[in-house]
């Protein structure tokens, strides 16, 4: 028997995303508008709205739909936003972030995810999107500024180049530290080079690359 993806989708809001305290109408419509299942391998389009971590090849992840709602609830993202996305992934997080914001860079060190986003996102229909191919922990710079920056894999530290990518009032949402305990940080710059922090959830995501722990050498 065929999939019923409405109802699996309306299932996935109601029954995982709003209850782990995600109640913005405009992420929720969001997460509900964009077909999830197109953004995940072919042999995976069956589970595409379960509690999971989907794999994406490369050790990367897709992250569970409860903390993609999260996350985007966090930025509070208004319809004039930039938005900068470190880790494109499948593609479905930026398009959830094309639909709340003025326009999304998304960049991610994997060239073959690239390629794939950016198909995914031409057959949906998402055009307010750049998608670069760059390794932004350590190389990649952008040429403006940002209102928000979301990074879709976890930091041991987070790299004091991205807080010079932070318009004033910019928010920034990070998981960092130390696996499998982590904590999704939400930054938000005050101007003059002040950050507030503020920890929303704890959750365990795999390293960006160039990102991970320094390795500690026991004698």
């Amino acid at each position: 028997m065929a999939m019923n993806f409405e109802q699996a989708r309306l299932n996935m809001v109601e029954n995982q995303v709003r209850p782990w305290e995600v109640l913005n109408g405009r992420v929720l419509d969001v997460i509900s508008r964009v077909h999830r299942e197109d953004f995940v391998a072919a042999e995976h389009r069956q589970i595409a709205f379960a509690d999971l971590c989907l794999p994406l090849g490369h050790g990367e992840v897709m992250m569970k739909p409860v903390v993609e709602g999260r996350v985007l609830q966090a930025l509070e993202l208004q319809s004039t936003d930039h938005v900068l996305e470190i880790g494109t992934g499948s593609g479905f997080l930026t398009a959830c972030l094309a639909g709340l914001s003025a326009h999304v860079t998304s960049v991610d060190i994997h060239a073959d995810f690239t390629s794939a986003a950016a198909q995914r996102l031409e057959s949906t229909g998402v055009r307010n999107v750049a998608l670069v191919t760059g390794d932004a922990v350590i190389g990649w710079q952008p040429d403006g500024l940002f209102d928000a920056l979301v990074v879709t894999g976890a930091v041991a530290e987070i790299p004091q180049r991205w807080l010079s990518w932070l318009k004033p009032d910019a928010r920034m949402l990070v998981v960092r530290g130390q696996s499998p305990v982590q904590q999704a940080t939400l930054l938000t710059h005050e101007g003059a080079g002040r950050y507030r922090e503020e920890t929303l959830f704890e959750t365990d995501l795999p390293y960006l690359t160039h990102a991970e722990p320094l390795q500690r050498f026991v004698f």
